[in-house]
C-alpha cells in the first residue's frame, strides 16, 4: 500500500510531461513561437472537452496564470485557429466556443444545462452531400444533436 501512491504520483508526473511535450511539439511543428500565453491556452484546451468560451478560458487561466487578459486569450486563440491546432465551435448564436479536438466529430448539446459533448464521427452514417442542388459546393459538415443530457433527463 505504501508503494502505490508513489506509482500513481509517477504516472501523474509522466502524464504531465507527455502533455507538456505534446503542447511544445505541436506549437513548434506549426512554426509558432512558444509563448507562455499560447502554451497556457493550448494546454488548457487539450485538457478539457467542454468547449469553453473565451470567458471560461480566462477564468481558468487566471487561476493558474494571472496575467491573461481577454486580448491575450483572443490573440492566442486566433493564432491557434489559424494553424489548425484548435477549432471554433458555433452551436449558439453569438457564442464562440473552442475545441482542441480538430478531428472530424459531431456534437450533442443539452438544451437544459448547455453541456456540450463530442460525438464520434462514425456514430452516424455518412450524408450523401452529392444530393445538394446544383451550384452548392460543400466543404464539410457536422451534425449537432439537441436534447437533454443524462444529468438533466434523469428524475430526481
Amino acid at each position: 500500500m505504501i508503494g502505490r501512491p508513489i506509482v500513481t504520483q509517477a504516472r501523474s508526473l509522466d502524464s504531465m510531461e507527455r502533455t507538456d511535450n505534446t503542447v511544445l511539439e505541436s506549437l513548434k511543428a506549426q512554426g509558432l513561437r512558444v509563448t507562455p500565453q499560447r502554451y497556457a491556452v493550448y494546454a488548457n484546451l487539450l485538457g478539457r472537452t467542454d468547449h469553453p468560451t473565451v470567458d471560461q478560458l480566462m477564468t481558468d487561466l487566471n487561476q493558474e496564470f494571472p496575467i491573461s487578459s481577454q486580448a491575450t486569450v483572443y490573440n492566442s486563440l486566433r493564432t491557434l485557429l489559424d494553424v489548425g491546432l484548435v477549432r471554433e465551435v458555433l452551436l449558439e448564436e453569438g457564442v464562440s466556443r473552442y475545441d482542441a479536438n480538430t478531428e472530424p466529430h459531431h456534437h450533442f448539446q443539452c438544451q437544459s444545462c448547455g453541456a456540450i459533448e463530442d460525438i464520434p464521427w462514425d456514430t452516424f452514417p455518412a450524408l450523401d452531400i452529392s444530393q445538394l442542388r446544383s451550384g452548392l459546393v460543400p466543404e464539410r459538415y457536422e451534425v449537432t444533436v439537441l436534447g437533454q443530457c443524462d444529468r438533466c433527463s434523469s428524475p430526481g
